[in-house]
């Protein structure tokens, strides 16, 4: 997103269904009743939407969306690829739309069955994609596989032990036993659970893994000037950016320069240069934790720290409220919900509205972030 975009648009609502490991309704149901949600939040009738985004991954698509929710005609609509990391450019994409014209009224969403359905690596017939046939046959057959991979070589690199990892995992959880929405709520997690669990993928345990949740989140997009007549204060879009660094390998990085300067170093060189604020404005950070590596690397990438330095970031409770970052206040992947990164984007907007369960005192700019590993995209949000 072009300087030209910044705070021209607004997120003026959010909505969610309950988040769970099996729910009965189908995604579009699920999808429809989250978007639902987040129009009434903003005081928009459905058929005012006329913008739609939304992943490459989701099976839910506009057409059947716009039928179910009554929406009028559609000037624009879009998909962005890589899993996880195109949750930001959902919105960046509508942002970019209502700025320029092409729509008015647009809608994000992401609806998934991941608790009681297939996880997308099961199906042997894609198994072997050109990059697959690098990793694929030596074992890496699982995201966390691959991550794993990548934990194992920053720890070698940089001395991060499972204790750094113990404190992202612990933040997320934290915020999640605030949170009555979180499926981890009045869960807690302790050093012990953590460092007795099993493995999932070595040096990876349980704990270093995302949930799997069926659910649905939205969110609407208009431009700056309407979202000053909506029902809920508007959360502004001041910068966006998507990334994907030069040789890129998704997961592993095996032709970069540097495997541990992931997609994040492209997207955070965008993000800034077309931002008024610096990594030192950032209040409260929504940072994308499908596992618990990708926090230290994050905040690597966008700027928090140095490289080979994100580790160290966490201790003495710099992640949690009060702490130097306090990140995913609502619980994150890790424990609130795994629904591609969504919440993380409607955690945001609820930080800088001032309705948080784990309300960041004065908060006022929220990064949010997606999967990084892969091609990824961030936000910055300001109220």
């Amino acid at each position: 997103m072009s300087a030209a975009l910044k705070d021209a648009t607004a997120i003026v609502g959010i909505g969610q269904t309950p988040f769970a490991k099996n729910l009965v309704e189908s995604e579009r149901a699920l999808a429809c009743r989250a978007i639902i949600a987040a129009l009434d939040d903003a005081g928009i009738a459905p058929a005012e939407v006329d913008g739609f985004a939304s992943y490459t991954m989701e099976e839910t698509d506009e057409v059947e969306v716009a039928k179910s929710i009554g929406a009028g005609d559609v000037t624009f609509f879009s998909k962005v690829g890589y899993g996880g990391g195109g949750s930001c450019a959902t919105v960046a994409h509508l942002a970019a739309a209502v700025a320029t014209g092409q729509a008015t009224v647009g809608v994000a969403w992401r609806s998934r069955k991941r608790g009681s359905g297939k996880r997308p690596w099961t199906n042997t017939a894609v198994q072997l994609p050109t990059p697959g046939q690098w990793t694929r046959p030596f074992g890496l057959l699982r995201p966390a596989d691959e991550i794993g991979m990548l934990a194992r070589r920053y720890m070698h690199e940089f001395g991060a032990t499972r204790d750094h990892l113990f404190n992202v995992a612990l933040a997320c959880r934290n915020r999640a036993n605030q949170n009555p929405a979180a499926m981890m709520y009045e869960r807690p997690l302790t050093r012990e659970m953590y460092m007795t669990s099993r493995w999932i993928s070595e040096p990876l345990c349980l704990f270093d893994n995302c949930l799997e949740t069926d659910g649905a989140l939205a969110c609407v997009v208009v431009s700056a000037e309407r979202a000053r007549d909506c029902r809920r204060k508007p959360v502004y879009v001041h910068s966006a950016a998507q990334g994907l660094p030069a040789q890129h390998h998704g997961m592993v990085n095996y032709w970069n320069d540097d495997p541990l300067t992931g997609p994040s170093w492209a997207t955070a060189r965008h993000l800034w240069k077309n931002s008024d604020l610096t990594p030192e404005d950032v209040d409260v950070a929504q940072i994308y934790d499908a596992f618990t590596p990708l926090i230290p690397l994050s905040l690597e990438g966008y700027g928090f720290c140095g490289r080979g330095e994100g580790a160290a970031f966490t201790e003495g409770g710099a992640l949690e409220i009060g702490g130097r970052l306090p990140i995913n206040t609502g619980g994150g992947g890790l424990s609130e919900a795994y629904v591609h990164g969504f919440n993380l984007i409607n955690e945001g907007v609820k930080q800088l509205r001032g309705d948080s369960t784990a309300q960041v005192p004065d908060a006022a700019t929220c990064l949010v972030t997606a999967g990084e590993g892969v091609p990824t995209s961030a936000l910055l949000l300001r109220s």
